[in-house]
């Protein structure tokens, strides 16, 4: 009954003597799982979820999932489509047309794709996706955190799907390395811990990226940031000044570094370093650099500091780092002060003052035994302006400040706001209200930055707007 299928040249199921077919148990045989063993293939399923058990279990020992691995995406689905209809024929399982429909996408989904994560990877208004173990899935939706009826069926298949991902980026996570970063195809950011690490099951998750990448002017739509504040952010992309993105987790630092990366001249050299790549810029002169953890003998790493170090050998004009945790704080400093003006990073701080400590902080762990005002020296010397990105707690994301550093004062970092958010109360519905609003100061400290681009009308018009909104 079954043999060899045509069409791509692959012989995908095992052939087996015609008057006994492989598909079919002669015996009962049964595969522990989390939640008890799957019944006997000659039995019939208790229910569609006990069904789709079996006909996977049934279909993995028919299928070549290497041969099917390297065939079309289209071409794979109608093969899996094809033996799992097979199947149920053996079986004399009889489902209707729509039934036997989800049934092909959940099992095409667990041998091709991210199993029951696929749906919510589909959807672009999801920004989070958390998995704590086999019954436990939530998302973000909006801003706001909930529970899904998502489940994965047992911990070997949640931890297969989280290989499936990180082996992508030639990576790897296992009891022994049981710790990974990595990232989805699209971009989107991936953290695993595995057991013993996780001792509930594995735990995944995934921050989602728009695909439709958010402008500035988005943003203005979102109410993150006002007309005014958007236009002086996007001169401050233009002019080349040294910036930094500031905030908390899930603040949406990554997506506002996007967004000023847009106002980069297209003739310049980019060189991104990240630890998982998820910039996305359109620039054409762009180099990609992304961190090697170890191997499995404990070498081979490359770290953040590596990457920041070497490309300052590649003749950058503008170095732009994910994220900044760590000793490469010393060397981007470096690099922001010797000519590659326009450089950019991220750093996890609660306000712009704060971000300021934290590089100290990092260049100080990073083992440099230097005075802590020479470290301050070089922090303000380097970094013109912060930019504060913050996440409410209804949800909400705003730019809350624009901030230039200007100096040292005795031992003590000057900062100035240019622009800032203020809070005013909520609504009936818990929604924050605020209003972004210039802080009336005359001419920054990066004028003359301005005036060299020819943008100092611009930036003035744009203060002067900002400031009339009290």
């Amino acid at each position: 009954m079954f043999g060899k299928r045509q069409g791509q040249g692959t012989k995908l199921l095992e052939v087996s003597p015609p008057t006994t077919p492989r598909l079919v148990a002669t015996a009962p045989k049964e595969r522990p799982t989390q939640s008890g063993p799957v019944k006997a293939q000659s039995e019939k399923p208790a229910s569609f979820f006990d069904l789709k058990k079996v006909i996977f279990a049934t279909l993995i020992e028919a299928i070549d999932i290497s041969s099917l691995s390297e065939m079309d995406q289209a071409d794979a689905r109608r093969e899996v489509a094809s033996v799992t209809a097979d199947i149920l024929a053996v079986q004399k399982t009889v489902l209707s047309a729509k039934e036997q429909d989800e049934l092909v996408e959940d099992i095409c989904n667990d041998v091709l794709g991210y199993g029951p994560l696929e749906p919510l990877l589909a959807r672009d208004d999801i920004s989070d996706i958390m998995v704590n173990g086999t019954n436990r899935i939530y998302i973000e939706v909006g801003g706001r955190v909930q529970e899904t009826d998502i489940r994965f069926r047992d911990n070997t298949q949640l931890l297969k799907i989280c290989q499936r991902i990180v082996s992508q980026v030639g990576r790897r996570v296992d009891e022994s390395s049981p710790i990974c970063d990595a990232r989805l195809p699209d971009g989107s950011r991936v953290n695993v811990i595995a057991p013993p690490l996780a001792i509930d099951g594995a735990t995944l998750t995934i921050r989602r990226f728009r695909k439709d990448k958010l402008t500035l002017d988005q943003l203005v739509q979102l109410g993150a940031i006002s007309p005014e504040g958007a236009e002086i952010l996007k001169i401050i992309g233009r002019t080349r000044c040294n910036v930094l993105i500031s905030g908390g987790t899930g603040s949406g630092k990554t997506t506002l570094l996007n967004c000023l990366t847009a106002y980069v001249d297209d003739h310049e050299r980019i060189i991104t370093c990240e630890d998982s790549a998820e910039l996305q810029l359109q620039q054409p002169h762009v180099v990609r650099l992304e961190t090697r953890p170890p191997n499995i003998e404990g070498i081979g790493e490359i770290t953040m500091r590596d990457l920041v170090r070497n490309c300052l050998r590649m003749r950058p004009e503008r170095i732009i780092v994910g994220e900044v945790r760590g000793a490469e704080a010393f060397d981007l400093l470096q690099a922001m002060n010797t000519g590659h003006d326009g450089s950019m990073g991220t750093l996890h701080a609660n306000s712009p003052r704060e971000a300021l400590s934290r590089l100290e902080s990092m260049i100080t762990m990073g083992g440099f035994s230097l005075p802590v005002k020479t470290i301050r020296e070089m922090a303000v010397n380097s970094v013109d302006i912060i930019v504060q990105a913050a996440r409410l707690r209804d949800g909400s994301r705003r730019i809350t400040h624009i901030t230039e550093v200007l100096g040292l004062e005795g031992d003590v970092p000057i900062t100035q706001d240019i622009f800032v958010y203020d809070m005013l109360g909520e609504d009936a519905q818990g929604q924050i209200i605020g209003v972004h609003r210039g802080t009336g100061i005359g001419k920054p400290a990066f004028w003359d930055k301005a005036r060299y681009y020819g943008e100092e009308v611009r930036l003035a018009r744009a203060l002067d707007a900002a400031s009339a909104v009290l």
